[in-house]
């Protein structure tokens, strides 16, 4: 039982506090380089999910490519809603058990498109069309992945699985640790969420920090063709329950993506642009905003770091943390609620972690805690634009 349990609740035991062996000295000036410590992270996991502790992913200089920098390379062009379905595709291939729920993912193609073909290629049984109750199906699909199966649960929109939220805390977050250790609960819970272009309060919640505070669930945000294609396949593979954030209006991006299979991990952060003066953390669209952002700093002559975290939950204390000891200042830049949003568990992580390397004050750059207006410049003033982020990094700066 012992052994049952301890399996049960890594995930909660796979961050832990940073072992400071050396105080912090004094600092100068931001582009000033100084030595950089590796930063241990006992817990780390790499690749597939094991017991072991590994290291990995030494801190990026500026010679590296980033990991999902491929237009050098051979492959294919897809959009993000086809780089998820070929991912989802190859699965079903690979494993009989993954099956796919959800409204409208049979025969309509699903919403936004991304279950189009599958269900003349599977059949009805392996793409399963769901009444338009999400309790229903999202615990049907819960109690198909303790049988052995491995379901691809669609909400319509993020938004609608709140009708579900007792089935994915109570039973999909914990049947793995009540039963002690005897199921487990291998399921996906994807959708699309965030602002979109006036589709209304209802339709444009931001539910990352609703979703974090359950325990037993692992919580992953695409923002490339490459890493959609990547997540979706490693979040298929997880004996874990896996919710995959996908943001309705990059559904459309294009990106050329490898012809062979490959399998990204979890758990690791993107390093976007390695840089000196200030780290920048941020993820899904907002990647978009902080890269456009990044152009002007660097016209003013700052060197940011860009880091697409990835993983919400866990962090990559381990990316991060190395990335933190070099530039000492740190932005994060989200489209999640500023009140108990994902960017007030990361400064939270990072200051109980990483408190001797700060040279000032973590910033946060969050939406308004309001309902998210209609009106098209109602909507842009309720999520944070580049201007704002320039500016913020020149505040850090001074």
């Amino acid at each position: 039982m012992a052994a049952s349990l301890q399996s049960a609740v890594f995930l909660s035991n796979r961050i832990d506090p940073h072992r400071r062996l050396f105080a912090s000295p004094a600092r100068s000036l931001p582009g000033t380089k100084g030595s950089i410590l590796v930063v241990r992270s006992d817990g780390r996991i790499s690749g597939r999910l094991s017991g072991r502790n590994l290291i990995t992913n030494a801190v990026a200089t500026k010679a590296d490519t980033p990991t999902s920098s491929t237009d050098s390379k051979p492959g294919h062009e897809l959009l993000l809603f086809e780089a998820l379905r070929e991912g989802l595709e190859e699965e079903m291939d690979r494993d009989p058990r993954v099956c796919v729920m959800g409204e409208d993912v049979g025969h309509y193609g699903g919403s936004y498109k991304v279950t189009k073909g599958l269900a003349p290629k599977y059949g009805d049984l392996r793409v399963l069309d769901t009444p338009i109750a999400e309790n229903s199906f999202t615990g049907m699909g819960i109690g198909a992945a303790m049988t052995g199966l491995r379901p691809v649960i669609e909400g319509m929109n993020m938004g609608f699985l709140l009708l579900a939220y007792n089935q994915i805390s109570n039973n999909c977050g914990m049947l793995h640790y009540t039963s002690g250790g005897q199921f487990k609960i291998p399921v996906v819970i994807r959708g699309p969420g965030g602002v979109g272009r006036q589709l209304g309060a209802e339709h444009s919640q931001r539910l990352e920090s609703y979703f974090q505070s359950i325990p037993g669930l692992q919580m992953v945000a695409c923002s490339t063709p490459y890493n959609a294609k990547g997540l979706m396949k490693a979040a298929i593979r997880s004996d874990n329950p896996v919710v995959l954030f996908e943001h309705v209006l990059l559904y459309n991006l294009k990106e050329r993506i490898p012809d062979e299979e490959y399998v990204l991990c979890l758990e690791e952060a993107e390093m976007v642009r390695p840089g000196e003066h200030v780290t920048i953390l941020t993820y899904s669209r907002m990647r978009y905003h902080v890269m456009q952002a990044a152009k002007t700093l660097v016209n003013k002559g700052y060197d940011p770091e860009v880091i697409d975290i990835r993983s919400l939950k866990p962090f990559d204390l381990y990316t991060i943390g190395n990335s933190v000891k070099k530039t000492h200042r740190v932005l994060i830049v989200e489209e999640c609620m500023r009140t108990g949003g994902i960017g007030s568990s990361l400064r939270a992580a990072i200051i109980d972690n990483f408190w001797d390397y700060l040279d000032a004050p973590i910033m946060c750059l969050s939406s308004q805690d309001v309902p998210t207006p209609y009106a098209g410049t109602l909507e842009e003033w309720t999520v944070v634009q580049p201007a704002q982020i320039v500016a913020a990094v020149e505040q850090l700066c001074q």
